[in-house]
């Protein structure tokens, strides 16, 4: 596993030439969705912006949507997006029942590294610290990756189900087991 220093940045119209070329790779890999994206893969990047700040305040958030924070995944030594992870402050009937409380992602150069399991741990972190106790994640069953880092963090199989031609299964994850101990306190 790496030991690469990763850290959240929230998106800006700063990032906009790193978060096109993020999602031209996923695009040149044939991947239409990005995880953790927030619908970025379907939306130009300055309305997606626009939706995704609306989205992280309860003042503003789209009555079909729920408060969330989204984040880019940044290497810190070089700059580069990682990945996203989009962490929904609570679940409305959709997401309680498709998608759940966090959505991540990895750009495909940077796949099978460790980062997958790193940005579900800082994810689980930011969901306990914003009060979620049991974080609900789903993944599509011939995801084997998803499925081996939700289960290595502790994910819990809770149960499946059929959308379309595929079977996704939701798992819970206890968030306290992820929060980093204080040092010294």
């Amino acid at each position: 596993m790496t030991n690469e220093k990763l850290i959240f940045v929230t998106p800006t119209k700063e990032i906009k030439y790193a978060a096109e070329e993020y999602k031209n790779e996923h695009f040149a890999n044939d991947e239409e969705e990005l995880h953790g994206g927030a619908l970025y893969g379907s939306m130009e990047f300055d309305e997606w912006l626009t939706l995704t700040t609306e989205n992280s305040s309860p003042d503003t958030v789209h009555s079909d949507w729920v408060v969330a924070s989204t984040f880019f995944v940044v290497r810190k030594h070089d700059g580069k997006i990682i990945g996203m992870a989009d962490i929904r402050h609570y679940l409305n009937d959709f997401l309680s029942t498709f998608g759940g409380h966090i959505g991540y992602g990895v750009r495909p150069s940077e796949r099978r590294k460790g980062y997958g399991k790193k940005i579900l741990k800082m994810s689980l972190e930011y969901a306990n610290k914003i009060g979620i106790e049991k974080a609900m994640l789903a993944c599509y069953s011939d995801n084997e990756a998803s499925k081996k880092i939700i289960t290595a963090s502790g994910g819990i199989l809770d149960r499946t189900f059929e959308k379309g031609e595929k079977t996704v299964e939701v798992y819970y994850i206890k968030t306290a087991e992820h929060t980093t101990k204080s040092k010294g306190a």
